[in-house]
């Protein structure tokens, strides 16, 4: 609705737009529980949400002599049925068009990223700030600093063309997958998993793949996240606790899900072109191929997290590549690839380094420097199905002791 919304009061009112829907949704939570949910809940914001920005516009009038003709298109547009294919069309190329504005060049990386969550994946402050291992004064900052530059430089949601296009496309497909990224492992609060974002993320990312604009490495994303998702299921217990990738029951994994990777991944080898989304969805495909956690070809997956790092030196990768290494060379030489990224201040209380360093210490018996950093990772935070995992570890680590 924002990027509908968006559309019909220009970019420079995005923050009324936003503002409109916030409002929509807060009406709902105080009309629903005593009325009842409508029979078309959707249909209901969306007429709301018109209705609110009409009254805005029309009293305040925001758009000077553009107000009654914005009103009158509003007007029309709340009036539309809820099941009109043309306004589905319309309201998915709305969406397309407002992340491809969110990611405009003239906006810098990290304000792009974080302002696209936000508008388009409905991210919270706190949220955007997990993800980008930052303050929430910070990401605030930023968001008020790119709606201003959309405000004075005028931008707008025309499609760009050529170089630009496929430049822009990148900062797309990195939002899309930030977004999936938060969905797959919450950074806080009680649940390890938000289903709800990872697979707001597959429909953003199949939103761009079915479009004319669509590159190899859109499809290679869309194959990563299908693939990703397909664990789900098997990636938590009844209780909600963790389950590690090589002690998930595979019989939970969504064979739908892995068909629909597939499908994206021989797509997405047309050309010559091999990027971070190409190798990442090369490792999900070999982990779903296998045909247990014992048959997965580790030397395969190493040499593939080789390539990855080559491109990305980022500490996440380089997290995932140390459990690569440990699987094919041991834990000690895996522990010797972690030295680098001690001195790391971004990294100070990021909770899966020191638990990947606990892990391979368990694996070479250092059940005290374990036992150490299975503390520190406690100090950081995480989610809570995470915190009860580390806890378990270090359990495990006072076994090993006491053995």
């Amino acid at each position: 609705m924002v990027a509908h919304l968006t559309r019909l009061l220009g970019p420079s009112q995005l923050e009324l737009a936003e503002e409109t829907v916030q409002e929509a949704m807060l009406r709902a939570l105080q009309t629903w529980p005593h009325q009842g949910v409508p029979e078309n809940a959707a249909a209901w914001l969306f007429r709301v949400a018109h209705n609110i920005a009409i009254d805005a516009v029309r009293h305040n009038r925001l758009l000077g002599a553009k107000t009654d003709a914005i009103v009158a298109e509003l007007s029309l547009a709340a009036a539309a049925p809820p099941d009109d294919p043309d306004l589905e069309v319309q309201l998915r190329d709305d969406e397309l068009r407002l992340i491809f504005m969110c990611c405009h060049p003239e906006i810098p990386r990290d304000a792009r990223v974080a302002l696209s969550l936000k508008t388009v994946g409905g991210f919270g402050v706190r949220e955007i700030a997990c993800t980008f291992l930052s303050e929430d004064t910070a990401i605030a900052q930023r968001l008020v600093r790119a709606k201003r530059q959309i405000r004075d430089q005028g931008l707008t949601l025309d499609m760009p063309h050529g170089e630009e296009l496929s430049n822009r496309l990148d900062s797309v497909l990195e939002v899309i997958y930030f977004m999936f990224n938060e969905g797959y492992t919450a950074h806080e609060g009680e649940d390890l998993i938000r289903q709800d974002l990872c697979l707001e993320a597959l429909r953003l990312g199949r939103l761009v793949a079915a479009s004319s604009i669509a590159e190899p490495r859109t499809h290679a994303l869309v194959a990563l996240m299908a693939l990703e998702a397909a664990r789900l299921p098997a990636r938590v217990d009844e209780s909600g606790d963790l389950i590690l990738l090589e002690d998930q029951d595979r019989s939970r994994w969504d064979q739908r899900m892995i068909a629909l990777g597939f499908h994206h991944f021989d797509r997405s080898i047309a050309g010559e072109e091999v990027s971070e989304y190409h190798l990442q969805a090369a490792i999900a495909a070999t982990h779903a191929r296998a045909a247990d956690s014992q048959s997965r070809d580790w030397p395969m997956i190493l040499n593939l997290y080789d390539r990855l790092f080559a491109l990305n030196r980022s500490p996440v990768v380089a997290l995932n590549r140390a459990v690569a290494v440990a699987k094919v060379r041991g834990p000690a030489e895996a522990l010797a690839t972690l030295e680098p990224l001690e001195s790391d201040s971004r990294l100070r209380d990021y909770y899966l380094l020191l638990a990947v360093r606990g892990h391979l210490l368990l694996g070479l018996g250092r059940w005290e420097e374990a036992a150490a950093c299975f503390r520190a990772a406690l100090a950081c935070p995480c989610s809570e199905p995470e915190r009860r995992f580390l806890r378990r570890k270090l359990e495990a680590c006072g076994a090993g002791l006491s053995a």
